[in-house]
């Protein structure tokens, strides 16, 4: 994610997310998906039921009420409808998951939508809505472990945002143009449609969303077929590699659309909403922009690419698989942010947000290297000039780059980040920091990881022994000695 210089005074670039909203699928001809039969277990190796029932929450410590326990989303697929008049969404999902017990209670998130139908299997289900944002779903029969179900929600409304007051706005928002966008982090997919909403349970997405004819849809993944009927036109995108449900995006306006393709054949769809006209020349440069960081992360993990941009002066961009979402305000340094993330906290996702320097310091340093690759930056001065005008600031150093505790992610990543990462850099030289970078987006490529995990991969690959180097570093809360701030070739 990236912030605007006026929400954020010490971030280059910030993170928070947009995402949008969904549509009744019997108003919806050729939209409605098609549900997938659950697997069958032979009855003579049947395992007994198990009466258990899934927990309403994944485990992060920080938001231990989001996402929910006992079962594995593998796909969701969506058809929504969305009238920009009324502002109103009407929406049918089909999330297809795997029963990690057996259940005979688990629960889905969805915020502020009203449901008004549920099916497990094909058969009706008991459900109602808890608190906030929970959907607890009883089955007609209990799931057995191991077994594929098909949980179909009919859900509608007039969707809203998250309102949080250390992190600000996500989820849904309506634009100036009378359209709308989803986005947000750490929340903003359950504004629009009913989720396991926990970058834990990474999952395939698919969308068919419906709108006035003069309308069109932006989404992630590669294009698909568009119908119209009735007044009404449906725009079809289908995400195949496993996405975290915060970057996940609808976004509804007036789009201008450019299409092109990378130098390999991979599908660019850029989208610039009326009035966004300075993007243009800034995602002109995609593919060089991608071609950069793949030379220092590895191949492009994905198979589209493109960009969202906005009119709108909105406080931050966001990663959005396959296709960033940008506000108004966006730069070419902001374009470097967002797609290093495609890398960086879409391939490879956070574990917990404790770990959110493993998305956002990367992210960040990003715009060092393409300034050092492109544009000839000396780092290693623009490292000692950074220092220099911290001034020994506690209200610079104090910042925790890992688990720095809710409502903080975000304070310290974008700018300490950088200077942290180029630190380790120069700690353990070039070669082992590309060998690092490179093997940590290869192993780790549409799954989860941790700091930790990451501290250990860099011990690993560089034959070193960091754990001083971690503490002072990311870990810490104050100026690190001068053996961990001036490393290597940085030591005066």
């Amino acid at each position: 994610m990236a912030l605007s210089s006026k929400a954020r005074p010490h971030l280059l670039v910030a993170a928070l997310v947009l995402v949008v909203v969904g549509v009744l699928v019997a108003r919806m001809p050729g939209a409605t998906p098609q549900a997938v039969p659950g697997s069958q277990v032979p009855a003579t190796t049947t395992p007994p039921v198990v009466d258990s029932v899934g927990g309403d929450g994944a485990g992060d410590p920080y938001y231990p009420q989001d996402g929910n326990s006992g079962y594995d989303v593998r796909g969701y697929d969506l058809a929504v409808g969305y009238d920009p008049a009324t502002q109103r969404l009407d929406g049918k999902a089909l999330v297809t998951a795997t029963a990690m017990d057996g259940l005979s209670r688990f629960n889905l998130d969805l915020y502020e939508l009203a449901v008004s139908e549920v099916s497990v299997d094909g058969k009706p289900a008991e459900f109602r809505q808890e608190g906030e944002h929970e959907l607890v779903i009883t089955p007609a029969e209990p799931l057995v472990k191991d077994a594929e179900f098909v949980v179909a929600v009919t859900y509608g409304g007039v969707p809203t945002l998250f309102q949080d007051r250390a992190l600000g706005k996500s989820g849904w928002q309506v634009s100036a143009s009378g359209g709308a966008f989803a986005a947000g982090e750490p929340h903003s997919a359950t504004t629009w449609f009913p989720a396991n909403d926990t970058p834990r349970d990474k999952a395939s997405f698919k969308l068919a969303a419906r709108v006035p004819d003069g309308w069109s849809v932006v989404s992630n993944g590669a294009e698909g077929e568009t119908t119209r009927a009735d007044g009404w036109t449906t725009y079809r995108w289908d995400a195949p590699q496993p996405m975290a449900t915060y970057l996940t995006t609808i976004a509804i306006d007036k789009w201008t659309i450019d299409r092109t393709t990378l130098a390999d054949g991979t599908p660019v769809v850029n989208a610039f909403a009326p009035g966004a006209t300075q993007a243009r020349a800034e995602q002109g440069r995609l593919p060089e922009v991608l071609e950069f960081l793949a030379s220092k992360f590895g191949p492009y993990p994905f198979e589209s690419a493109g960009g969202i941009f906005l009119a709108d002066d909105i406080g931050f961009s966001l990663e959005t698989q396959t296709r960033p979402i940008y506000a108004g305000w966006a730069d070419l340094e902001t374009v470097v942010h967002e797609n290093a993330h495609q890398w960086f906290g879409d391939s490879v996702a956070l574990r917990s947000w404790a770990d959110i320097c493993l998305n956002e310091c990367f992210a960040s340093y990003a715009q060092w290297l393409w300034s050092e690759g492109k544009d000839g930056v000396d780092l290693d001065a623009k490292y000692r000039g950074e220092i220099a005008r911290t001034d020994d600031s506690s209200s610079y150093w104090n910042r925790k780059l890992y688990d720095m505790g809710r409502g903080n992610e975000f304070r310290g990543v974008y700018d300490k980040g950088q200077l942290a990462v180029h630190a380790l850099r120069r700690q353990i030289g070039d070669e082992p920091f590309g060998k690092v970078l490179q093997t940590w987006t290869a192993q780790h490529r549409d799954g989860n990881a941790s700091w930790p995990e990451f501290e250990a991969h860099v011990e690993q690959v560089s034959g070193q022994d960091l754990d001083g180097f971690f503490a002072a570093w990311f870990h810490g809360d104050k100026i690190p000695s001068d053996e961990y701030l001036w490393p290597g070739p940085l030591r005066k």
